[in-house]
């Protein structure tokens, strides 16, 4: 069976490798196809696709969008087109907002007492996106905490006080734009909207006139109940399902590329469902 991965980060976000050593692991794990999915970025997709073309790895334009929740909504966009200018001149607005979103972040941790700067982490990021993962690399080199799944599960994830919300687009917003730019549009791990399943069905539905196309079906964190749940609704409401680790490298190192923790398997034919609704949509 031919197994893909469509839902991975590279150093252009939070990620840990440069585009085209994440192409090159997908390559060594014998995953025929990868999606280059960076937060609010597009910078790293053609380094990828070139790369994927050198090593034999099919690697789709992608890119996943942090959008206004309560929660965590992020949307992701596969095939769109990088060079669409909507979409240049959003992500650029977008990655303006992340950066204030990092210094609220800083802020409340300095409140908490902990010596972090905004400068440590622009050096942390080296030039990239400014993420919650380089808070996080720098809270243990500190002995803030053990780990960075530690970093995160205590003070920078949903619900912890360091936590910040501010986005910069909608969740209709994220769907529409990535429509404009020629993609179809998924819903990224549903788990961590944290709905009750008849508010997030509802919520899905909600979303669907904007150009909602599927959701995440398998990804490293759902339950074998959570898998079979979602994929009935993606049935019930018309969507296709995708499928991907959220892979990050050694910034997550517990996620292996293809196969999350170590047991998941996404069939080619998930790519395949995508490509026909992209098809359906475009005419392509």
């Amino acid at each position: 069976m031919k197994r893909i991965d469509l839902h991975t980060h590279s150093l252009c976000s939070d990620g840990a490798q440069v585009p085209t050593e994440v192409v090159r692991t997908a390559a060594e794990a014998g995953l025929a196809a990868i999606a280059l999915s960076d937060h609010d970025c597009i910078d790293g997709v053609q380094e990828a696709m070139d790369a994927g073309k050198a090593l034999g790895v099919e690697v789709i334009p992608a890119v996943e969008l942090s959008a206004q929740s309560d929660t965590e909504l992020h949307i992701l966009g596969y095939f769109i087109d990088i060079h669409n200018k909507k979409l240049q001149d959003m992500m650029a607005y977008a990655l303006q907002v992340r950066d204030e979103r990092q210094e609220e972040v800083c802020r409340k941790l300095n409140e908490q007492g902990f010596d972090i700067t905004m400068d440590e982490l622009r050096e942390e990021a080296n030039g990239k996106v400014l993420c919650r993962a380089h808070f996080a690399k720098i809270m243990v080199r500190k002995g803030y905490a053990e780990s960075v799944k530690d970093a995160f599960n205590r003070y920078l994830s949903v619900g912890c006080y360091a936590y910040s919300n501010r986005q910069a687009l909608t969740g209709p917003e994220a769907v529409s734009l990535i429509r404009e730019a020629g993609g179809i549009a998924v819903a990224a791990h549903l788990h961590l909207i944290k709905m009750p399943d008849d508010e997030l069905k509802e919520y899905l539905k909600s979303l669907i006139p904007y150009g909602l196309d599927g959701i995440e079906g398998y990804y490293t964190d759902y339950t074998p109940d959570m898998e079979q749940r979602y994929r009935a609704m993606a049935e019930e409401l018309g969507l296709v399902i995708s499928g991907g680790t959220d892979y990050h490298g050694a910034n997550k190192p517990h996620i292996s590329i293809g196969k999350g923790k170590g047991d998941l398997e996404i069939p080619y034919s998930v790519l395949d469902g995508l490509r026909a609704r992209h098809a359906e949509i475009y005419g392509k």
